[in-house]
C-alpha cells in the first residue's frame, strides 16, 4: 500500500486512475444481478470473520497511536474494534444482502390518455466518494450499500484509521473477487495525504457523481466548501431531547439516560435537555439526578443547578456545542411551544425526541420541528440506519434535497423514466 506521494502530480495521478476504474467498474455493477451482488456480500462477511485476528491487529495499531496522540475518550470509542465489533460489521453485510434490491424497482406507473406507458424506476447513481474519519465501520457499511444499490465507490478514511480500513477492505475485495465483480467497485484510497481530499472532492474528472461526508464539523464543512460535485451532507448531530408535563418519569429518565450515556461519541446522542416549565416540580430533579449518577456532567441554567448543586452554568455557546461527551446542556422551556422555538434556533436538524403522552403535544412536534429524525418516547440513539431496518447506513444526511436521514440503499439511487408506445407521434 501507498502511504506517502512525494508529489502533487502524483496524487493527481493516483486519484485519477481510482476514479476512471470507478467508472469503468460501475457499468457492469449498475446491471449485476442481486445474486451476483449478494454473493458478493455473502462472502465479504466471511471474509471479515476469518480475517478478524487481522483486522483486530491492525485496530490495535490504530489506538496505539491514537492513544500516543491523546486524543478524547470519545474519539477513541469511534475508533475502536473489538470481537463482538467485528461481529457486528460481518453481522451488517449480511443484512444488507438480505434486503430488497432497489435497482430495477418501479417506484410509480401510470398511463396517458394518448396510450403511452410510463415507468419511474430505481437506478444506481454511479460513482459514489465517501469521506470518513474515524470509524473503521464505515470501511464495510459504505462498501456494502454501494454495492448493494449497483454503485461504485472511492473510500478516503481517515488517517487515523488507516490500518483498520485496510484490513477490511482487504476482505471486502475477497468477496468481491468470489462473485465475479470488479474488484475496483470498492476502491479504498492508498494514500493518506490530505491532497487526496481536494482531488477527490473535485470530482475526478467528471467520474465522481456525489460525495457522502461522514465525520467531524471541520471535514463536513471543508467538503461543503470544496465540492464540484453534490455532497449528502451531515453537519452535526446536535441531538435534542423535550421532557413535557405529560411525560411518564420513569420513562422519561431511562430515555434520557440513554440518549445522553449509551454511546456518547455518535451523532444521536442527545446534546442538549428540554424540560416543561410546567414539569420542574416533578421531572427536573429526578432526571438531572439520574443523569449524573450515570457520571455525565450536567450544565444548566440557575434552575437546574438549584436542584443538582454539582451542575455547571451553562453559557450561550452549549446551546449550539455537539459535545460527543459524558456532556449535558439542561433548561426550562415554556412547554411545547418554548421547545420548538430552542430547536429552531439551535438545532442541527439531525434528531429530536419528545417524551410526551400528550397526543396534542406529539403532533406539534412531529409537525412543526424541521429535523430529518423525530422520535417520540424513543432514545435518540435510534438514529441510526440499521435500527431503521436499512442494514446500516453510509450517514446520516441533514440537508433537503435528495437524501434525508439514514442514507441506505434506497438513498443511493435516483431514477429514469421509461416511456413505452405503441406508434404514437406528437401533433
Amino acid at each position: 500500500m501507498l502511504d506517502v506521494v512525494a508529489k502533487a502530480e502524483d496524487i493527481d495521478a493516483l486519484m485519477l486512475s481510482i476514479g476512471r476504474n470507478a467508472k469503468a467498474a460501475a457499468r457492469p455493477l449498475a446491471t449485476a444481478s442481486p445474486e451476483q451482488k449478494n454473493t458478493a456480500l455473502l462472502a465479504m462477511a466471511d471474509a471479515i470473520i476469518a480475517a478478524k485476528v487481522d483486522i483486530l491487529s491492525a485496530n490495535a495499531q490504530d489506538l496505539a497511536a491514537a492513544k500516543a496522540a491523546n486524543v478524547a475518550a470519545s474519539f477513541l470509542d469511534r475508533l475502536t474494534l473489538n470481537e463482538a465489533r467485528v461481529d457486528d460489521i460481518a453481522k451488517a453485510l449480511r443484512e444488507v444482502a438480505a434486503l430488497k434490491d432497489p435497482v430495477g424497482d418501479v417506484i410509480a406507473a401510470w398511463d396517458r390518455p394518448n396510450g403511452l406507458k410510463i415507468e419511474r424506476v430505481r437506478t444506481p447513481l454511479g460513482v459514489i466518494g465517501v469521506i470518513y474519519e474515524s470509524r473503521p465501520n464505515v470501511t464495510a457499511d459504505a462498501g456494502a450499500l454501494c454495492l448493494k444499490s449497483g454503485n461504485a465507490v472511492i473510500l478516503r478514511g481517515g488517517s487515523d484509521s488507516v490500518h483498520s480500513s485496510r484490513a477490511i477492505h482487504a476482505a471486502l475485495v475477497k468477496g468481491l473477487k468470489q462473485a465475479g465483480l470488479p474488484e475496483t467497485s470498492i476502491q479504498l484510497v492508498p494514500t493518506t495525504d490530505r491532497a487526496a481530499v481536494g482531488a477527490l472532492l473535485s470530482g475526478l474528472n467528471g467520474t465522481v457523481d456525489v460525495i457522502v461526508p461522514r465525520g467531524g464539523k471541520s471535514l463536513v464543512a471543508r467538503v461543503q466548501s470544496e465540492a464540484r460535485v453534490p455532497v449528502f451532507a451531515h453537519l452535526e448531530g446536535l441531538c435534542h431531547v423535550y421532557v413535557d408535563k405529560s411525560a411518564d418519569l420513569e420513562m422519561a429518565k431511562s430515555i434520557v439516560v440513554n440518549a445522553k450515556m449509551r454511546r456518547t461519541g455518535i451523532c444521536g446522542s442527545a446534546e442538549t435537555l428540554l424540560i416543561d416549565q410546567a414539569a420542574a416540580g416533578t421531572h427536573l430533579k429526578p432526571i438531572v439526578e439520574a443523569l449524573a449518577a450515570t457520571g455525565c456532567e450536567v450544565r444548566g441554567t440557575k434552575e437546574v443547578m438549584e436542584v443538582l448543586p454539582a451542575a455547571k452554568p451553562a453559557t450561550e455557546e452549549d446551546w449550539r456545542t455537539e459535545y460527543l461527551d459524558a456532556i449535558i446542556s439542561v433548561k426550562l422551556v415554556e412547554g411545547i411551544q418554548g421547545a420548538i422555538d430552542h430547536i429552531a434556533t439551535y438545532s442541527s436538524n439531525h434528531t429530536e425526541a419528545v417524551i410526551a403522552e400528550d397526543a396534542a403535544v406529539v403532533e406539534r412536534f412531529f409537525n412543526e420541528v424541521d429535523s430529518a429524525i423525530l422520535l417520540h418516547n424513543a432514545s435518540t440513539q435510534f438514529a441510526d440506519g440499521g435500527e431503521f431496518g436499512m442494514g446500516g447506513e453510509i450517514g446520516i444526511a441533514t440537508g433537503k434535497m435528495h437524501a434525508r436521514g439514514p442514507v441506505g440503499v434506497e438513498q443511493l439511487t435516483s431514477f429514469k423514466y421509461r416511456v413505452h408506445g405503441t406508434g404514437q407521434t406528437r401533433p
